[in-house]
């Protein structure tokens, strides 16, 4: 257990490290996945590598659905 901590803090770090919004997403993804992994076998860093792809893409389907949102809708001209 000490270990898994120490390796997700670890990662935490250099994700942090590496630009905040880089790893939108990431870091929450990647503790779920290191705790799921952890309990389902002992694979804490294969689960939060998942976790991490996994929160990437839900985050950025998410900022694409809000940027379609956010966009004026287009108006067809009227020729007069």
């Amino acid at each position: 257990m000490k270990r898994t901590l120490i390796g997700a803090a670890v990662a935490l770090a250099a994700l942090t490290a590496a630009g905040g919004a880089e790893a939108k997403g990431c870091i929450k993804g990647a503790i779920v996945g290191g705790i799921a992994g952890h309990y389902a076998g002992h694979h804490g860093l294969v689960g939060a590598a998942a976790g991490c792809a996994l929160g990437r893409h839900r985050a950025n389907a998410q900022a694409r659905q809000d940027q379609q949102q956010m966009a004026p809708q287009a108006r067809p001209v009227s020729a007069q």
